[in-house]
């Protein structure tokens, strides 16, 4: 069984991003960059899949500026075999990113498609969702747990009432939720390792994609800044506040 991952690069989750100056996105001049979390995850459930016997090979991709490459050598270093970077500078929006994973899973023939449920830049949750449509797959979401016998995909799922495990064919999408694994710390010898491993570089343009975004961004602004709380003297002047300055009941 062949697997693919795609991983995103992304503001670390350690840093507080601030906004530009006139509005128009987030700075991240200067700014530490990291896998996104999700995707660390999915990279990890897949290596255990290979680790177990149950995949053959593990084929990790990104779309994105040339800087991606850095998270590509992150997942080879966990275990990924090889690595392809669809190298763009346009801002990628989900549907682009799922045509391009389309384009490549047609060329990759994979039986196990696995993503991060969402990125935490714009926490879209979207791409995997897109790709199922678009191959026509059978797809399970915010998996917890992935259990792989018969051509078929047994996955635990996080719902609003608990947990539901469905019963997917191959091959078919899966996005990863928190508690499906902890991502393994990453070794030295594996990081020199995966500095030897194969990782090709294609355009969006070879793999017939048009990724011009479709939405534009109007402004971005930060939340805004919670007032302080007060000390009330007792109860009914709890109520009170409620009722007439809050406007909550």
């Amino acid at each position: 069984m062949k697997i693919l991952v795609a991983v995103k690069r992304v503001v670390d989750y350690n840093v507080k991003v601030r906004v530009k100056s006139d509005q128009s996105g987030v700075d991240i001049a200067n700014v530490k960059m990291s896998m996104n979390p999700f995707d660390e995850i999915a990279v990890e459930e897949a290596v255990r899949l290979k680790e177990a016997g149950l995949a053959t090979e593990v084929i990790v991709v990104s779309a994105g500026l040339p800087q991606c490459q850095e998270t590509l050598r992150t997942a080879l270093a966990i275990g990924a075999d090889r690595a392809i970077l669809v190298e763009t500078e346009l801002d990628l929006q989900p549907l682009a990113v799922a045509k391009l994973l389309q384009a490549i899973c047609i060329k990759e023939a994979p039986q196990m498609v696995i993503l991060g449920k969402q990125a935490i830049d714009d926490d879209s949750n979207q791409t995997g969702q897109m790709l199922a449509a678009l191959l026509d797959f059978p797809q399970a979401t915010f998996a917890s747990k992935v259990m792989v016998a018969d051509g078929k995909a047994n996955v635990t799922r996080e719902v609003d009432g608990g947990l539901e495990t469905i019963s997917i064919s191959l091959p078919a999408i899966i996005t990863t939720d928190l508690r499906l694994n902890e991502p393994r710390y990453v070794t030295l010898p594996n990081i020199m390792k995966a500095k030897k491993k194969a990782l090709e570089i294609i355009k969006p343009e070879e793999l017939g994609v048009d990724v011009s975004p479709r939405l534009k961004i109007v402004k971005v602004e930060e939340p805004p800044k919670r007032t302080a709380g007060v000390i009330v003297a007792d109860v009914a002047a709890l109520v009170d506040k409620l009722k007439n300055e809050a406007k909550v009941i």
